[in-house]
């Protein structure tokens, strides 16, 4: 590692495969960051890895499913033996399990919370000591408008988005004695896999509700977090910055 890599300001990202996590990875990567990309495999945190390096920037592959506690802890040891700490931690992996609530079963329930919610918990509780010791730290929380309106069909996705933003606020108040600020960016309805599906009629139901008449890029969250990432942002912490053309004015 050159002098100048062992310089760099680390950023971990979880979910960076693709969509939002792959645009926030790529995004700070150009802004000089490296970039430490985590994937459900080994092989999708390296083709992370390849887009980020292909935009300029510096990035590590990981494998970890972050629902997985032990896997969490695990992940946390390889990357604080390796590099000490991370500046900034996105918690941006989530899944979908729609269906509506009488017909929800345990594990839908289950998937979707532990993978949304519980994560932000065990990465957090992986990488916050160091952030508290250098009294430096960036923590990012990838919530949902759907965690401020709720969403039928989604009371699990609502319950777990929900979660991250009472987490955020309640980390922000702990930690900024230390430095440490603790941002969340909920998202509007944005152009990725998981919005391709829509049906037209679908599509064109959700355009209605926003002023801006069109769904968001992973761009877009990507510039939020990467200012909030950045020492401009320093005075900032326990915000809720909702990023979905104005649906939820």
């Amino acid at each position: 590692m050159s002098d100048e890599e062992s310089e760099m300001r680390t950023a971990l990202v979880t979910g960076a495969s693709r969509g939002i996590g792959l645009a926030i990875a790529e995004e700070l990567g150009r802004r000089g960051m490296r970039v430490l990309c985590v994937a459900r495999s080994t092989e999708s945190a390296g083709r992370a890895v390849a887009a980020v390096e292909a935009a300029g920037g510096v990035a590590e592959a990981y494998g970890c499913d972050v629902a997985d506690a032990g896997a969490v802890a695990a992940l946390g040891e390889e990357v604080l033996g390796k590099h000490g700490y991370v500046d900034t931690l996105v918690n941006n992996a989530g899944i979908t399990r729609d269906n509506l609530f009488i017909r929800m079963d345990g594990s839908e329930w289950d998937e979707v919370l532990r993978t949304n919610l519980d994560s932000c918990f065990h990465m957090t509780r992986a990488f916050v000591r160091p952030m508290t010791r250098k009294r430096f730290g960036r923590i990012l929380n990838i919530s949902s408008v759907i965690g401020l309106t709720g969403n039928a069909g989604q009371a699990n996705y609502a319950a777990a988005k929900a979660g991250m933003i009472g987490l955020t606020k309640s980390l922000a108040k702990e930690l900024a004695a230390r430095s440490i600020t603790v941002n969340a960016v909920a998202p509007g309805f944005i152009e990725t896999d998981m919005t391709s599906e829509l049906g037209e009629e679908t599509r064109g139901t959700i355009l209605k509700l926003i002023p801006l008449k069109r769904m968001g890029t992973p761009a877009d969250i990507a510039s939020m977090v990467g200012y909030l990432s950045s020492p401009e942002a320093a005075y900032i912490t326990g915000q809720v910055f909702t990023v979905d053309g104005g649906m939820v004015i």
